[in-house]
């Protein structure tokens, strides 16, 4: 099965964020094949939480973790730190006071 680039998973996530209201921003574009992405998502609060892809090592399945959260100064912080890792890092931003990220929705983890 052929796997999608980067850009283009990160242009249907931003085009599904933008048909449900929620406003969504890419704040580091990195690799548009295979960069890996972070979404944080901020309630606009004070506080964020920070989602990374990563595998089930049980099932296989790709599959959208917390990495961190807690005040959103923090976050930042992680998210500078996993950038000096990977500089072709995609970082998204995701605002919602609900806190919805959509990541849980089906095709969010390819």
């Amino acid at each position: 099965m052929a796997r999608l680039t980067t850009r283009f998973w990160v242009d249907a996530y931003l085009a599904r964020l933008r048909l449900a209201d929620i406003p969504a921003f890419v704040v580091a574009h990195g690799d548009d094949t295979a960069g890996a992405v972070l979404v944080k998502l901020a309630t606009l609060d004070g506080q964020a939480c920070l989602y990374q892809r990563s595998y089930d090592l049980s099932t296989g399945d790709r599959v959208w973790t917390t990495l961190t959260k807690g005040a959103e100064p923090e976050v930042d912080a992680a998210i500078t730190r996993q950038r000096g890792f990977d500089p072709d890092l995609w970082v998204i931003e995701v605002e919602d006071r609900h806190g919805r990220s959509l990541l849980d929705q089906e095709g969010l983890s390819a």
